[in-house]
């Protein structure tokens, strides 16, 4: 997942890129923002982005002179510059900066995919080969948090975009990489999930099926029956009463 610092001194419109970025299913998060180029400085002093996404125009310190003091650090950081048309003077010595490109206000889904692909692209080919997603300790630990998230809410509603939200990702990537790493897709291991933790449930206690049910998520008894037999061939009940409960 590439981790992006955004800057720009409104925040609806941090939040708007922030949605349309989240739109172009790309591996991009953002893992802060800015309100100018003074701010962002400070921040990249303890911090790292793999790219940076800044405004033009800004109060106490504008998009230029943070290319210019970014430049100035010999931090060989990534920029791409957001810019109103009334701005294009300034764009064109932000190229000469060395930034990676430039988007046009408003920002659109395909300008942002087209702009993002293409650093992809190239940064792909400038650093070194990385190794699968499934031998990344950062990525394990992500599916983990998410493991431990569907674990504790069993009895309520869980969802990809709320799973997705605890760990900072977009909901499309986070699908993509519990299936890379899983082997199964979001919605199949919850089911999985629920559906050993009934089976726990029913060899370990004598709750009724419907306060099972109800434990594992499902508040339509005859939907969790309908659901369990087709994962393990038999209904509760028949589960609970086989000599051997399912071992």
């Amino acid at each position: 997942m590439y981790q992006v610092l955004l800057i720009d001194d409104e925040r609806w419109v941090r939040t708007s890129l922030k949605k349309v970025m989240e739109k172009t299913e790309l591996p991009f998060t953002v893992i802060h923002e800015a309100s100018n180029g003074l701010e962002a400085l400070d921040w990249l002093k303890e911090h790292e982005a793999d790219l940076i996404l800044t405004d033009v125009r800004m109060p106490v310190m504008e998009g230029l002179q943070f290319v210019q003091e970014v430049r100035k650090q010999s931090r060989e950081q990534q920029m791409i510059v957001v810019s109103g048309y009334d701005d294009f003077p300034y764009v064109q010595q932000a190229l000469r900066s060395g930034v990676f490109d430039y988007l046009l206000k408003p920002v659109e889904v395909v300008d942002m995919k087209r702009c993002l692909q293409q650093w992809m692209m190239q940064h792909q080919d400038r650093a070194p080969s990385k190794p699968e997603l499934t031998s990344d300790p950062l990525e394990k630990s992500t599916i983990a948090k998410v493991q431990e998230y569907v674990q504790a809410n069993l009895a309520g509603e869980i969802t990809l975009t709320e799973a997705a939200a605890r760990v900072h990702l977009n909901p499309s990537y986070l699908s993509q990489l519990f299936k890379q790493q899983l082997n199964r897709n979001f919605v199949d291991y919850i089911v999985e999930v629920r559906m050993e933790e009934a089976k726990r449930l029913l060899c370990c206690t004598s709750l009724r099926i419907s306060e099972i049910a109800d434990r594992v998520g499902y508040s339509d008894v005859a939907y969790f029956s309908n659901t369990f037999k087709k994962w393990n061939q038999c209904t509760p009940s028949e589960f609970r009463k086989a000599p051997d409960q399912g071992k």
